[in-house]
């Protein structure tokens, strides 16, 4: 339980488990593709042990959940949502933008919010109703016109209290990868969706893979990780508690340190452990935990280069002069700044999204954000004039590549 890594080997390991769970995920998608609600009912009873007679989570049910949910905790997370939404509203770009590059030539682009978007939220071991406003936010902020919501059941009223507060009314008990089959190809109950949202376990990030001909998503996003980038100047006590807030998500969290000071990595060493033993979730943790640990570098150049090499879902950095290395980071999905930027603070109220890419993904995606759920469109406004300025090189370069007829779709109109 936590220990010093071979990073190379950390780093392969973190993607393994996805071709492991392709085949019976691939079953799973095929029940549902042929069977619909009969197959999310079938196999609602065989993974979650729960015999459904409604798929889709009533009115009267959200309604009921608010007395079923501490008065304080709907106040935090009507001011979470607040918080939520006020950060991506700045995200959010003009609908429409124009720009004569030169006369006769008007360029810009047109951004169109996605029609109909389902969000997952994982449910089971805990509620996460943190990642209901994560994943259902961004889309309202967008201007998606239809949300949908699928949770596995029993579902929780704390979730079904943070959807209505993110103002989501469509809301199914479903999960596992058989949720995601059934947004992105459709059943009588759920209709599909454009795009499919939200984390969750190795099942549903390989559905996710595997359905992305049917709908887009956001990226894989499974179980939860950190990566700390520390010198000598770092609080160890400070380390090791977001080394556990990470642990405590799933068995197969991952939780990496890499620092400059060996003398710091014995320090978090020894805290990460006593904290384990007083952990509330000591098993999950201790699970977690036998897969972390930490790498000595010789300096914040190693560093550095070493934690854009793991490309994690959380980077914390916490060294003397942090601002002075963020230009450096190229791979992270969400970075912490400084002592007491706590990655818990960007998991509920600071206002970022924890919706984010694992296992190195960050490498290749954005975590998520109001442009996940816009297309946009490149406009062009041409008059006579622009087309003479551009003309010839039109022409010239179609002639060039031995399209005829597109070079005669722009003389026709020069010789008129």
């Amino acid at each position: 339980m936590w220990q010093e890594l071979d990073i190379g080997t950390w780093i392969a390991g973190r993607r393994s488990d996805l071709d492991r769970v392709k085949g019976p995920v691939s079953e799973i998608i095929g029940r549902v593709r042929a069977e619909g609600d009969a197959a999310l009912i079938d196999l609602t009873k065989r993974f979650d042990g729960i015999d459904l007679t409604e798929i889709a989570v009533s009115d009267e049910e959200r309604e009921a959940a608010y007395d079923l949910v501490d008065a304080q905790l709907v106040e935090s997370l009507v001011q979470a949502e607040a918080q939520i939404s006020r950060f991506h509203e700045l995200q959010r770009g003009r609908d429409l933008w124009l720009q004569e590059m030169e006369p006769g030539i008007t360029l810009g682009v047109k951004t169109t919010p996605l029609s109909r978007v389902g969000a997952y939220v994982p449910g089971g071991r805990a509620a996460y109703p943190s990642t209901a406003l994560m994943c259902t936010i961004p889309a309202m902020v967008a201007g998606v016109g239809e949300i949908c919501c699928c949770t596995p059941p029993p579902v929780n009223p704390i979730t079904l209290v943070a959807l209505d507060i993110a103002g989501v009314d469509e809301v199914y008990r479903v999960g596992g990868a058989q949720a995601i089959a059934a947004m992105a190809i459709g059943t009588d109950t759920i209709p599909r969706v454009e795009k499919i949202v939200g984390p969750g376990n190795v099942f549903v990030t390989a559905a996710k893979m595997l359905l992305r001909d049917e709908a887009e998503i956001d990226f894989p996003a499974g179980p939860s990780e950190i990566a700390i980038l520390a010198d000598a100047t770092a609080n160890p006590v400070f380390i090791a508690a977001d080394i556990l807030a990470q642990a405590e998500h799933d068995p197969n969290a991952a939780c990496v340190l890499v620092t400059t000071d060996a003398a710091l990595a014995d320090a978090v060493t020894e805290q990460v452990k006593r904290m384990a033993r007083e952990a509330k979730r000591r098993e999950i943790v201790e699970k977690a935990l036998e897969h972390s640990g930490y790498i000595v570098v010789g300096d914040l150049d190693e560093g550095v280069e070493t934690v854009n090499g793991v490309a994690p879902e959380h980077l914390s950095v916490q060294v003397a002069d942090p601002l002075g290395i963020l230009n450096r980071i190229r791979s992270a999905g969400s970075i912490f700044v400084g002592p007491y930027s706590a990655v818990a603070c960007g998991d509920y109220a600071s206002g970022t999204n924890h919706v984010l890419p694992t296992a190195g993904y960050a490498s290749l995606y954005s975590g998520l954000d109001v442009n996940h759920f816009c297309r946009r469109s490149t406009v062009q406004v041409i008059t006579r004039e622009g087309l003479e300025a551009i003309g010839d090189v039109v022409e010239t370069i179609a002639d060039a590549e031995g399209l005829h007829a597109h070079a005669e779709s722009v003389r026709v109109r020069r010789r008129r």
